[in-house]
């Protein structure tokens, strides 16, 4: 098991609702994936450096959890996929 960090932009028209439920999404695309210990941070509603699919604003979400190095790929292939998430980084902070 790894430490990974991501790091999501989702669209700021995300009313509270359609980000706890990004969030649950978020942590069952981990889950499904044996990963856990997974800690969100929401960071709220900031302003893009440049417009993405065309949105000036993004709700930005930093999460921490542990996951097999294996599924790393699995879980960005499936935030692309997702419509709420404009853009998204997952890292891994302790890489040496």
């Amino acid at each position: 098991m790894r430490d990974y960090e991501l790091m999501c932009v989702l669209d700021p028209e995300l009313d509270e609702a359609g980000l706890e439920a990004q969030n649950e999404r978020l942590k069952t695309l981990i889950a499904a994936r044996s990963g856990d210990e997974v800690t969100v941070e929401p960071w709220g509603r900031r302003r893009l450096a440049y417009t993405i699919k065309g949105f000036r604003d993004g709700l930005y979400v930093l999460t921490r959890f542990k996951m097999p190095p294996t599924e790393a790929d699995a879980l960005d292939r499936g935030l692309r996929l997702s419509e709420s998430v404009i853009r998204h980084l997952l890292i891994r902070p302790n890489a040496d």
